[in-house]
């Protein structure tokens, strides 16, 4: 029997600095999907802050969830610090995430949830982006392939 699991994803910076802007957003929202790939995870929906990313994410049923977080906030530092993507900033992740589970029927909700962060912390928000989260269009069917 597939199974299907979907999860909402949320890490802060070291000490909740407000350090990501937009060049480290546009890093983010390209490395994450990418990083999460590798791991038998899909994003589909982000929504960065200055301070904490969330993602939402379709999980294979087989994703080590603390591999995935570990390349997820690991090497996003170790490439944004390699490549100056915060200028003379260092990107620095709080030790520990927060993962909860998303039901199929909530993943709706959960990405009108990630559309609302610049709403919900308007004095983090980034500017140049617009604020906006960046969900996509469409979800995985139930029991689809992903990362495989």
């Amino acid at each position: 029997m597939p199974i299907t699991l979907y999860a909402l994803l949320t890490w802060t910076t070291r000490d909740r600095a407000p350090i990501i802007d937009a060049a480290g957003a546009a890093f983010l929202r390209t490395f994450l999907p990418r990083a999460a790939e590798l791991h038998r995870a899909q994003v589909i929906g982000m929504a960065i802050v200055r301070d904490h990313v969330h993602l939402l994410l379709y999980l294979d049923g087989l994703v080590n969830i603390p591999q995935l977080v570990q390349r997820l906030k690991g090497a996003s530092a170790r490439i944004a610090n390699r490549d100056s993507v915060l200028g003379d900033v260092r990107l620095r992740w709080a030790r520990g995430y927060d993962l909860r589970s998303v039901s199929p029927r909530a993943v709706p909700a959960a990405q009108a949830y990630l559309a609302r962060q610049a709403v919900r912390h308007p004095g983090l928000a980034i500017p140049g982006t617009n604020g906006e989260a960046d969900p996509t269009d469409s979800t995985p069917a139930p029991g689809s392939v992903v990362g495989g």
